[in-house]
């Protein structure tokens, strides 16, 4: 009886976790462009943090379908447009959304 209910309660968790581990957010098309996004963001991220012109603690990176979106404060024009132009070059980016305010 205990080794039965073990079982079910086994089998029960795997179903659960295999219907629930794939779903989809924020309208995408599959789970694989969810990891995708999770990939460039965290790309974008790292080159931010690498790159000394650019704050990294003050820049918020958010990507949907390939597109980009910055948000947070710059101390300079040039600081913003730095962030933009790394954000482009990772690979699987689509667009840039560059919405990073200049406050010095």
């Amino acid at each position: 009886m205990f080794v039965r209910n073990t079982l079910a309660a086994a089998i029960t968790a795997v179903a659960l976790l295999a219907t629930t581990g794939c779903a989809v957010t924020r309208d995408q098309s599959s789970a694989g462009a969810y990891v995708d996004d999770t990939t460039i963001t965290a790309k974008v991220k790292s080159k931010f943090i690498e790159d000394k012109a650019v704050a990294a603690s003050s820049i918020q990176v958010e990507t949907l379908n390939g597109t980009v979106q910055l948000s947070g404060f710059a101390k300079s024009e040039t600081e913003r447009d730095q962030a933009a132009a790394l954000a482009r070059d990772v690979k699987g980016v689509k667009s840039v959304k560059n919405d990073i305010l200049v406050r010095p």
